[in-house]
Parts: structure tokens; C-alpha cells; sequence
């Protein structure tokens, strides 16, 4: 398994950590609970962390050299794929492991397992979470522009993949036509949501351990990145309270150990022109097992971003039964059932964002509605389902794979 530029034990909402941290992680698990052996591999960015870290039965990281071990910007990582892939074909050697298959996780670590392919001669299954073009159409300025090299790597691993899994149907119509993929090689597998941990909970309990007053709460999740639209859901709660509501904001993301980015500080400055200081709590980046209590805690969970390939953060909100309004793009218009499972505005739309949040909020018998239906949904997604259907794949390339199919448990 390869998930070279964020590590899969990172905190949910830091610097370069999201959905993308907890798929790698909680598939790794399960997988591992099905037998199989799985080294994850990702760029060390910290000295100090051991090189290997266990992360369950027969699942272990192995953090790697690639230029200097601390943060860099993704285009930068590309420059260092080859130390990566020596340090990799190293540790191998070094401990007389062979490999069955690749799975790769981002277009950076595509790049590094076509290399080790033509090494090995075994399988890649690829898999982006996110895809360049579409984004860069989703991009508000310039400095938000995905790099040509990534558009270029992305295409070749296109081509050269032996397997995609693409997260829905609307990545896998992106991966037909804006990357010319062979139909017959893309695997549509939603991603998954751990509902033993992301589970109704009780609302009071939750807002008395977070400190919480009696106001309407509203909760965000994920990146400080201005894709995920944080701007547009600051102006719609500065409209509501113009308007006379009065819900607080939390905003679950950042990174603890670094001062704020040039983004949050934007998004501060926007706090304090709204006059939203009293409003609006950033909570910093979370542990897993904390983000159910925040969502138990919320009246609704707000997914405004301007493109999400899946929107994991939505799932973990309908698990634990909290109603999500999210942006009609990307993946979000399969992950949410509009008027089901929560409810879909047009991105970048404050009025019709905040119109929907005040509805929702003075709703309680809605609110309660939307999340039950929620909680149905998001059993439908549970991780062992999608573990198998990845080792169906895995097994379609390799036939070694197969066996582990009978341990199971989706249907548990």
C-alpha cells in the first residue's frame, strides 16, 4: 500500500490530512482482519516518529526518506519519488519481502508504483480520491491551480494502471472522459465509514463535555483550504445572524503544531469583518475517536466545498445521525440523498446555504428525520463491505488474493 504524501496515523483536518488518511487507514485494518499482509508506505515528514509504527493486526507504516523529512508542498514530493522508491526496493530486499500487488493511493504514489512495477512485475491497483482536472475547474484563483505535472502523471497512470477504483459514478464518468480510462478497468467501490465509532449519540451529553450553550450549533469538518469552502459558509452564518439567528459555528481543522496558514488567516479577517467573533470556535484538528462527539453535538453539519470527489466528512455526519446540507458537486450529489439524507444547495450560493441551514435549524422534527435516514444510509458503507469489494479486485488481479475473500465480514 502506498500513501506517500500524508501518513495514515495524521489527525483528521491537519495540513495535508483528510479523507484520504482515514481510507488508507481503516481499509489497511480491515484488510489485515482478513488475513492479509499490508506494509503501508508513506514519506517520513518527522525525524522523531519510529520508521515502523504498527496500525493492527498485520498492518504496519513504514515511514521513508524523500528529501528533507519535514512538510513539503506535493508538486516539491515529486522531485523525490526516486529516493522514495530506493528506500522502498531497500527495505524489501533488506528483509526478503515480495510483494503481490500495489495498491496506490493519490497520483504521487502512482508515480512511484508504476516505478516499482517495472521492478516487481506485479499489479497496481490505483486509486486518486481526488483528480486534477476537475479540480483546477472548481479553482477560485490562480494559486489554487493543480500543476501540469500532476495533469500529465495522471494520465499516464491512467493509462498504465491495471485496476482503478473510482469512489462513485461521477469519478468514474471524470476518469471516461476527461482521461480517456478504459471502461472494462475501473471498479466503482464507495468509500466507507467505521459505524461502530461514527454513532448516534446523545446531543445533550455531548454539548455539556464540549462546553456548549444552548444555541444552534453548526458544525465543519475537514482542510483549511479555500476548495473547501469555509468562505461561503462564514458569509451564510454572517447573514443569519443579520437576520436575527444566532447558531454557533465549529470548525474542526487545522494543524496545532504550525501557525495558521496564509487561508485561515484569511478566514479570520473575514470572522472579524462579519463581526462573527463570538460565533465562530476553531477547534483545531481532532482525533478520530473525538469527531463523533462533535458531530453528536451539532444541529447540522455543514459540507460547503467547492469539490469533494467523495465527501467522507458527510458520511461520518449521517452515521452519527447529523443532518448535512453539502454543495450540489463532485462526489457529494451521490454520498447525500438530497431530501433524504440531508440536503444539497448550489455551491458558492450563501443565500441559498444560509436559507437551508435556517429552515433546518427550526425544524427539529426534520432535523430528526434526516438523520435517521442518515444512520440507514451510512450502514450501507460500512468498512468490511468495502474491504471485500477491494479484495474482489485484488483477487481479479491476482488470484493468490482470493482466499481471504472467505474472511469476510460485510454480511456479519
Amino acid at each position: 500500500m502506498l500513501s506517500l504524501h500524508t501518513c495514515p496515523l495524521a489527525a483528521l483536518g491537519a495540513k495535508e490530512t483528510g479523507g484520504m488518511n482515514v481510507y488508507v487507514r481503516e481499509l489497511s485494518r480491515e484488510l489485515g482482519r482478513m488475513g492479509v499482509e499490508v506494509d503501508v508506505f508513506t514519506r517520513s515528514q518527522n525525524r522523531a516518529i519510529p520508521r515502523v509504527v504498527g496500525m493492527g493486526p498485520r498492518v504496519q507504516v513504514i515511514h521513508l526518506p524523500a528529501g528533507p523529512e519535514a512538510p513539503l508542498a506535493r508538486p516539491q514530493i515529486h522531485a523525490h519519488l526516486d529516493e522514495f522508491v530506493d528506500g522502498l526496493e531497500t527495505w524489501r530486499l533488506t528483509r526478503g519481502v515480495e510483494y503481490d500487488l500495489i495498491h496506490a493511493h493519490y497520483w504521487l504514489s502512482g508515480v512511484a508504483a508504476l516505478r516499482l512495477r517495472d521492478r516487481w512485475a506485479v499489479p497496481i491497483l490505483q486509486m486518486f480520491h481526488t483528480l486534477g482536472r476537475p479540480k483546477n475547474r472548481a479553482a477560485r484563483s490562480v494559486a489554487e491551480l493543480e500543476p501540469a505535472v500532476r495533469l500529465r502523471e495522471e494520465t499516464r497512470i491512467v493509462g498504465a494502471a491495471d485496476r482503478i477504483v473510482a469512489a462513485n459514478d461521477v469519478e468514474r464518468a471524470e476518469l471516461l472522459r476527461a482521461y480517456g480510462a478504459r471502461a472494462p478497468r475501473i471498479a466503482t467501490i464507495p468509500c466507507g465509514v467505521d459505524t461502530e465509532l461514527f454513532a448516534p449519540g446523545d446531543q445533550a451529553a455531548a454539548r455539556r463535555q464540549l462546553g456548549l450553550d444552548a444555541r444552534p450549533v453548526l458544525l465543519w469538518v475537514g482542510r483549511l483550504a479555500p476548495i473547501k469552502g469555509l468562505d461561503t459558509l462564514l458569509d451564510a452564518v454572517g447573514r443569519l445572524h443579520a437576520a436575527g439567528t444566532d447558531p454557533r459555528l465549529l470548525i474542526v481543522g487545522g494543524d496545532a503544531d504550525d501557525p495558521p496558514n496564509g487561508h485561515e488567516t484569511t478566514l479570520r479577517a473575514q470572522i472579524r469583518r462579519l463581526r462573527l467573533d463570538g460565533a465562530v470556535s476553531f477547534v483545531g484538528p481532532q482525533p478520530q475517536e473525538r469527531l463523533p462527539t462533535y458531530y453528536a453535538a451539532a444541529d447540522v453539519t455543514v459540507v460547503p466545498s467547492y469539490y469533494e470527489s467523495f465527501g467522507m466528512v458527510a458520511l461520518e455526519a449521517m452515521a452519527c445521525g447529523s443532518p448535512v446540507i453539502a454543495s450540489r458537486v463532485g462526489g457529494l450529489v451521490t454520498t447525500v440523498r438530497d431530501g433524504v439524507t440531508g440536503f444539497l444547495v448550489p455551491e458558492s450560493d450563501v443565500a441559498a446555504l444560509a436559507e437551508r441551514i435556517a429552515a433546518l435549524v427550526a425544524d427539529p422534527d426534520l432535523r430528526w428525520r434526516i438523520g435517521r435516514e442518515g444512520v440507514r444510509w451510512a450502514a450501507q458503507h460500512r468498512w468490511p463491505c468495502v474491504a471485500e469489494a477491494v479484495c474482489r479486485e485484488y483477487a481479479s488481479l491476482e488470484p493468490i488474493a482470493t482466499p481471504h475473500l472467505a474472511a469476510a465480514r460485510c454480511h456479519e
